[in-house]
């Protein structure tokens, strides 16, 4: 790599290193030497990185250093390109429209070197099925999930039964032909999952749900592992519990 996208590779190593981090362990995760390791530290200290530290007790990069605007390696734009390509192929409209600005925005202020990968054609997005209904309500499920609030909503399920629910919504999946709304459901006092395109109404409330979405989300993960765990062990059970090849002969 050009010592440009090596010191920039340094900056970002740093900034994942909450605590200080031994010069040999950045050098073996940049693949470069030690000495040349120091050398750049040196060099972005002499340019106002504020990286504290010295050879032997290790280095942290403290807060308020800034990167020149868009310092990005090839690779990351490509994953930008890829990632907001994708977006805007399978998320609702007013995300997908965000995701074409944000790259529109970056190319804008890109140097001219780098400008041309976003302009490239070699990766994309491959066609699929058409993406199920409920393109409308998905902005505001988002809004709701950023501001923490209840909703209520009509909801159809696969069997065509209808159910109101008043629902605390704290994460939205994105699959390839479906959207599913993450929330604890106060009528079934549990998590559930909801297909946006089964919403038949939605009502935001003002009223901010009793918990912290980053509580809910921590407790939702921790039931889907021990859901999945025990899965897991009853389908060991169930192969554990088969004849042998032998004993089948037999």
């Amino acid at each position: 790599m050009s010592r440009a996208e090596r010191l920039l590779a340094l900056i970002q190593c740093l900034r994942r290193h909450r605590q200080p981090v031994s010069g040999q362990n950045l050098a073996t995760e940049l693949g470069i030497s030690l000495r040349t390791l120091y050398r750049d530290i040196a060099s972005l200290q002499a340019q106002g990185a504020s990286i504290d530290g010295e050879p032997g007790v290790g280095y942290v990069l403290r807060p308020g250093f800034m990167l020149p605007p868009l310092m990005f390696s090839e690779e990351e734009l490509e994953a930008l390109l890829l990632g907001s390509r994708w977006v805007a192929e399978r998320a609702d409209a007013r995300l997908g429209a965000a995701a074409r600005n944000a790259i529109a925005r970056i190319g804008a202020v890109l140097p001219v070197d780098l400008r041309d990968a976003l302009d490239s054609d070699s990766l994309f997005i491959a066609g699929a099925p058409k993406i199920a209904a409920g393109d409308a309500e998905l902005a505001t499920i988002r809004q709701l999930i950023r501001s923490e609030h209840k909703m209520q909503m009509a909801y159809r399920d696969e069997t065509g039964r209808d159910s109101n629910r008043v629902v605390w919504p704290f994460a939205l999946a994105f699959f390839e032909s479906v959207r599913m709304v993450v929330a604890w459901c106060e009528l079934r006092q549990a998590f559930r999952h909801f297909r946006t395109d089964r919403i038949v109404t939605l009502t935001p409330i003002a009223q901010r749900y009793p918990k912290r979405r980053a509580a809910l989300m921590k407790a939702w993960r921790e039931e889907e592992a021990i859901h999945r765990a025990q899965c897991e062990a009853e389908a060991a059970a169930a192969v554990a519990s088969l004849p042998d090849e032998d004993e089948a002969a037999a």
